[in-house]
């Protein structure tokens, strides 16, 4: 598979795409910087999740392998295996549940694999006889995963049983950090404060405790928690609104003009013609449907920018198309760029503006960039 892949890229090395995909390694790390400077009793580890929230997990990864980093975060063993196979040097810690085979299968010095429950302990502690470093998760209101704070006695009892579960961290999850009311939160930090305090009565050892992605850093407390998990801020949005950080969105989206015509009034677009021209318009289709991330959502109601200037999405969004009237356009040609998704927060067809024009949030649009599409890691736009 590998050997099938670089001859891919070989012989497809001179190929023109599309639609393109183009990331900022500059205001990645000015993100980074912003926040470990505003708040700088903290550790930061990058999450990298989710295709690095759709900008491409390898390319993020080695932006940030020589930034000396505690861990990076992953969901799963199988984006771990892909960082290690790019050589990735920063150790890794897979926050989502890992089956027992495959962290018998697969364990590495680099991976740190996070225990959601008692019962995937008493497993642990009953099967693993190579060390492992882990992370114990504990539920203080979220109620996904995670020991409640009364089985923690039982949780440190088992892990003492075998010698090679190595307890590296505690971790939690905030359920509405980024609410303005922070009565759930703050409920939460009493019980995680509860948690810590008895985790460290019982070991000296734990070197991170993190409750906090993005949207809780304004409210933790430096006594109880050391690290935060860096996710969405990291990309550029500011989800803590109460907070003036200067960050700067790290993508864009870019496609082009493949046919232009002029259609009449009173003429409909796309399926089921759910928009009908008004007076005569010049309507264009860009090869970006909602498989390449164009929202479906968007139909009649979306942009696209060209030339500087917004040109509002007509018709339904197909899978692999849109299409767009570009009559306020000047001088349109086929091959003209067309920012799909713009890097100005300012834009209409911002991240944060498709997803309030979408009803949804950024992290959706942006996972929901594929995987397949080509990205281009520049210094700055």
């Amino acid at each position: 598979m590998l050997n099938f892949l670089r001859e891919f890229r070989k012989r497809f090395s001179k190929y023109t795409h599309t639609i393109e995909v183009l990331i900022s390694k500059n205001n990645i790390l000015e993100n980074l910087k912003e926040y470990k400077s505003k708040y700088s009793d903290f550790l930061f580890a990058p999450v990298l999740k989710s295709n690095a929230y759709g900008h491409g997990l390898v390319g993020v990864a080695k932006i940030l392998d020589k930034e000396n980093l505690p861990f990076f975060v992953v969901d799963s063993l199988y984006e771990a295996r892909l960082l290690k196979h790019n050589r990735i040097k920063t150790p890794i810690l897979i926050i989502g549940y890992t089956m027992l085979k495959n962290i018998q299968n697969y364990n590495s010095k680099n991976f740190i694999f996070t225990v959601v429950s008692l019962e995937e302990l008493q497993i642990l502690k009953e099967k693993i006889n190579k060390d492992i470093r882990i992370h114990l998760k504990v539920d203080t209101g979220m109620h996904r995963q995670g020991i409640l704070v009364s089985e923690i006695e039982e949780a440190a009892n088992l892990i003492k049983e075998n010698r090679h579960l190595i307890l590296e961290g505690v971790c939690s999850h905030f359920a509405d950090a980024d609410n303005q009311d922070k009565t759930i939160t703050l409920k939460q930090i009493s019980e995680w404060k509860e948690a810590v305090k008895t985790f460290k009565d019982k070991f000296t050892y734990i070197k991170y405790f993190h409750i906090s992605a993005t949207s809780g850093v304004s409210v933790i407390d430096k006594e109880f928690t050391n690290l935060v998990r860096l996710g969405i801020g990291l990309y550029g949005i500011n989800v803590t609104k109460d907070e003036k950080l200067n960050l700067k969105l790290a993508l864009k989206m870019e496609s082009i003009l493949s046919t232009i015509r002029n259609l009449e009034k009173g003429e409909s677009v796309g399926y089921n013609h759910t928009y009908s021209l008004e007076e005569n318009s010049k309507i264009a289709t860009v090869p970006t449907g909602y498989f390449e991330g164009a929202d479906r959502r968007l139909s009649n109601i979306g942009v696209f920018k060209i030339k500087d200037k917004f040109a509002k999405i007509v018709g339904r969004i197909s899978m692999n198309m849109s299409s767009i009237n570009i009559s306020d356009i000047s001088d349109p040609k086929i091959g003209d760029k067309v920012i799909v998704i713009s890097e100005k927060s300012e834009d209409e067809n911002s991240v944060e503006n498709i997803a309030k024009k979408a009803n949804t949030i950024p992290y959706e649009i942006l996972v929901h960039i594929p995987p397949t599409l080509h990205r281009k890691f520049i210094n700055r736009f």
